[in-house]
């Protein structure tokens, strides 16, 4: 009697279960396994072969597109984490009207819409943008240079990340008890020893977690490339948009996302890490 329940308990469980995983499978999983098997094959013949990733490893426009990709990201990582960090600090231990306000208004640029936070980030950063004009009414032609550079490529991304990072990161330094921060300093440790002591050990894996996702978000990104990138040479998203758009080569575009997936894999490698190692971090 108790198998015949506990079989039924377990039957109702896997029903429960099943659509999820199911859409998951079929939204997820197929379409990454499909993914890497069309990356393997011939165009034509369909038969094994290598020459879609080589195409990738070999041609120097392609090679500059993946280092192009890896420095806006990497440069896009570095600034963003310490930004982000700096404010987070700034957030949560400063408390003053001008903190608040800030910590009220830092999230907007999380609710403004892509398409329209690059077209208003191009009207300033372009060489006939606002800050030309200005510099006009003092007598100097100032030429940003941005547009189609990595430069206002990291600059808009800073735009879109900071904030993100900043979020995260505040919400990890704000799990350390002040009790913590106070008794260090009724004991004489100095600021920088208490942030070298306890502040950053204690926040250290949220300013991973948040670097992680920064590095994912923006291997693939589109839109800000696609409209302040230059054709040469091209963020990754938009190198694999011609392969499928333009030049309708599906085998080399699936090669082109596997290699995508496995940049990424990076950081998620990383990211899995820190959540195995939680509790030695705590």
């Amino acid at each position: 009697m108790n198998k015949t329940k506990e079989r039924k308990r377990l039957l109702i469980g896997y029903a429960l279960v099943m659509p999820a995983f199911l859409v998951v499978m079929l939204t997820v999983a197929y379409p990454i396994l499909s993914s890497v098997i069309m990356s393997f094959q011939d165009p034509v013949t369909g038969a094994f072969t290598l020459e879609n990733y080589k195409y990738f490893f070999v041609t120097p426009s392609q090679l500059k597109n993946i280092g192009f990709t890896l420095y806006v990201v990497v440069a896009t990582v570095v600034l963003a984490i310490v930004i982000a960090y700096l404010l987070a600090l700034y957030l949560r231990f400063v408390k003053s009207p001008i903190s608040k306000a800030i910590g009220t208004l830092y999230l907007l640029p999380r609710f403004v819409p892509g398409l329209v936070a690059v077209y208003a980030m191009i009207t300033i950063i372009r060489d006939s943008g606002v800050l030309n004009r200005i510099a006009l009414l003092f007598g100097y032609d100032f030429k940003p240079a941005m547009m189609y550079h990595a430069s206002g490529l990291i600059i808009m991304n800073l735009w879109f990340n900071i904030p993100f990072a900043a979020l995260m990161i505040t919400a990890g330094l704000g799990a350390i008890p002040d009790s913590v921060i106070e008794s260090a300093r009724d004991v004489g440790a100095s600021k920088m020893r208490v942030f070298r002591s306890m502040i950053l050990p204690l926040s250290i894996k949220d300013v991973v977690i948040a670097a992680t996702f920064v590095f994912m978000s923006n291997v693939g990104s589109f839109t800000t490339p696609y409209l302040i990138g230059g054709n040469s040479p091209k963020m990754l998203g938009i190198a694999l948009f011609d392969q499928f758009n333009k030049y309708l080569d599906y085998n080399r575009s699936a090669a082109l996302s596997v290699i995508m997936f496995l940049i990424c894999s990076v950081s998620a490698g990383v990211y899995i890490y820190t959540n195995l190692k939680e509790k030695e971090w705590e």
